[in-house]
């Protein structure tokens, strides 16, 4: 059976902290895909930990690595998933999209 220290060397051995990668978020080591990512593949799109890993060329481990960590961490987690929507909604704000101005200008055109 493995002991929480070795569980513990694992998820440290593939996930990274950097203040200069990804804003500091926790990462996969050497790929510098976010552990918030892989957490909402799997727990809000619902892919597998094999999915994953093949959509993303991660081994198994790296993938279960990042799972580990994020529900090891997961106040963190959510926090930065929450501030990443809020920053892109305050950009959506600022650059609305060209798109929807057009329709809404056909739209104002047609009543």
């Amino acid at each position: 059976m493995t002991t929480p220290t070795a569980a513990f060397n694992v998820t440290a051995a593939h996930i990274t902290k950097t203040p200069d990668v990804r804003g500091g978020k926790p990462c996969i080591a050497g790929r510098g895909i976010k552990v918030q990512n892989v957490y909402v593949w799997h727990e809000h799109l619902g892919m597998s930990a094999d999915e994953i890993a093949s959509a993303y060329s991660l081994s198994l481990v790296q993938v279960h690595a990042a799972l580990t960590y994020a529900f090891e961490h997961l106040d963190e987690i959510r926090t930065d998933i929450l501030e990443g929507e809020r920053i892109a909604e305050a950009i959506q704000k600022q650059n609305p999209s060209r798109i929807q101005e057009k329709l809404n200008h056909i739209q104002k055109d047609g009543d």
